[in-house]
């Protein structure tokens, strides 16, 4: 997929594709933990590990940039989950755990570049 020509519509795209990763994530941290392969049967207490994930979300949707900048950071955390989960989980978490990587992955380059694209328009603006 290309990114279009246009200044605003790339910067669009980005966003777009930051909330809807960070949304994915919130909801795989949700599923995951309540009921495709929590630790205890029944569901686990780790489903609280995506409260943290809903706090950028307002930010996120608001077009903040110190939003984008910080989640660009954070999002490193629950990547480490995810690489550590990948090689010591059994199966069902293997899958979840490769999602997750993809997801925080996404939302990085997603922020990153809504960030270097807003700040390269604000200055040639």
């Amino acid at each position: 997929m290309t990114l279009p020509l246009d200044p605003q519509q790339s910067v669009i795209w980005s966003r777009r594709l930051a909330v809807t990763s960070l949304i994915g994530l919130v909801v795989l941290s949700l599923a995951w933990e309540l009921a495709l392969a929590p630790l205890r049967p029944g569901g686990s207490w780790l489903a609280l590990k995506a409260l943290p994930l809903c706090l950028p979300l307002a930010g996120l949707l608001k077009n903040r940039m110190y939003t984008y900048r910080w989640v660009s950071l954070v999002v490193w955390l629950y990547f480490i989950e995810g690489v550590v989960r990948a090689y010591g989980d059994p199966w069902p978490s293997k899958a979840l755990a490769g999602i997750e990587i993809f997801l925080c992955l996404t939302l990085f380059v997603a922020a990153a570049l809504h960030v270097r694209l807003r700040l390269y328009h604000a200055q040639n603006a």
